[in-house]
């Protein structure tokens, strides 16, 4: 396995690139751009690289399915960090482009709810067409396949454009998380401001099967921050869930609420706990009353000494 390499969606100039730099140690990485999520993953489940960077959600679109998807299936992997990037955008011309000669732009998927507005204003006529990423929307326009690209301002000068309009954003505020995944390996330390990320499988199709999965959270005071559908394709009204919730898998209240699944789903997989990005120890809410590692701990005793005869 290459330890030194970090692979990330590419190309050079996307906003991955972006919140990778942000990472400390990417300054002692070789970062290694590909050409697609499955892509930057594949090259961590093949040993290609250690790790790699890629969007799983931003806050106008929701989840990233490509991610999703990826994490869902095919051999495990584990979530080991996350960045929150904030997302603007600028729409990138050949240099002597007007926004009258503009006919076509293009770039992700994820970019056009965020753009949605500011086209229907200002380039009602123009038609899009995706793009693998934002940059490679931005090396299309270079090469003159498309007229304009929404991207990062900050890849104009890769691809020799020029930002014709900046500042592009429909949702004030906007983000994108990105997560850093590498293969399976015991999750780092609790810091008190974590995250678990799991995915679940639902069993036979009951009015309640949901609920009962979200019981095993609920009762144990256990926070859920995203929870996402996604097809299995085994069927129209197969699915499996993707949730996030609060806390580490060495929280008792974690723990047991993973085991409480573990006997109900069919199949449970854990991809990892890791620190929230942006949020301290101390900006965390406090527990509710009896989900604290000590108060399971002297339940647990108690438990221990009425089995005892000692109660």
């Amino acid at each position: 396995m290459s330890a030194t390499r970090y692979a990330y969606l590419g190309p050079e100039g996307t906003f991955t690139e972006v919140a990778l730099r942000t990472l400390p140690e990417a300054a002692t990485r070789e970062l290694v751009p590909m050409v697609s999520v499955s892509a930057a993953l594949d090259a961590v489940r093949s040993g290609a690289a250690a790790a790699a960077l890629v969007p799983i959600e931003n806050s106008v679109e929701g989840g990233i399915t490509a991610t999703l998807d990826e994490l869902t299936s095919g051999e495990p992997l584990m979530i080991y960090r996350e960045v929150l990037l904030s997302i603007t955008f600028a729409l990138l011309v050949r240099p002597g482009t007007k926004i009258t000669d503009i006919k076509t732009v293009t770039a992700h998927p994820a970019a056009q709810p965020q753009v949605r507005n500011w086209m229907a204003a200002n380039l009602p006529e123009v038609t899009w067409e995706s793009a693998a990423s934002n940059a490679d929307g931005a090396r299309l326009v270079q090469e003159g396949r498309y007229d304009a690209a929404f991207a990062g301002e900050f890849a104009a000068a890769t691809y020799g454009l020029v930002p014709l309009v900046t500042e592009i954003h429909d949702a004030v505020n906007a983000q994108t998380r990105f997560v850093l995944v590498g293969r399976p390996a015991r999750p780092a330390a609790p810091t008190g401001a974590d995250k678990t990320s799991v995915v679940i499988w639902l069993g036979d199709d009951h009015p309640g099967a949901l609920l009962e999965l979200l019981q095993e959270f609920a009762v144990r005071g256990v926070n859920l921050m995203l929870i996402q559908s996604r097809p299995t394709g085994a069927g129209i009204g197969n699915y499996c869930f993707a949730v996030d919730a609060e806390g580490h898998i060495s929280d008792r209240r974690v723990g047991e609420a993973l085991m409480g699944l573990k006997r109900i789903s069919p199949k449970v997989r854990f991809l990892g706990s890791y620190p929230r990005a942006g949020v301290l120890p101390e900006d965390v809410p406090a527990l509710r009353a009896g989900t604290s590692d000590t108060e399971f701990v002297a339940a647990s005793d108690w438990l221990a000494r009425c089995q005892d005869g000692r109660a």
